[in-house]
């Protein structure tokens, strides 16, 4: 059994920061990617970043490019996303995800409960 628990999620201006992480309890690997995924009010969920197993390979969605930042911690086995310059469009829930990586796409297998982000203007 896997599970993930994320943590950072909060209220900030726009243009500030926050860094969600991602914890996942497990006895071993039982995936290759970890991903981040979000969803606004009445949006469908979307992928955000996503990393493969041993830090090689960030996927970034278009809309956060340049932005956002994924990163692991493979010991702990633990996944952050650094959130720069955020906008209120941001506003989401977001959730972390681990699955199987399918060429450009982490296909989740587990899920986190999320956090929530909200940026004001």
């Amino acid at each position: 059994q896997v599970q993930l628990v994320e943590t950072g999620g909060g209220s900030v201006q726009a243009g500030g920061s926050l860094r969600l992480t991602c914890a996942a309890s497990t006895s071993n690997y039982r995936f290759n990617c970890m991903a981040w995924f979000r969803q606004a009010p009445g949006k469908e969920r979307e992928g955000v970043a996503h990393i493969s197993i041993g830090g090689f390979r960030p996927y970034y969605a278009d809309s956060v490019k340049g932005r956002f930042s994924i990163s692991q911690d493979y010991a702990k086995k633990t996944v952050y996303l650094q959130m720069n310059s955020l906008k209120p469009e941001d506003t989401a829930m977001y959730y972390c995800a681990a699955g199987a990586r399918s060429g450009d796409y982490c296909g989740p297998s587990y899920w986190g409960r999320g956090t929530q982000v909200t940026v004001s203007s």
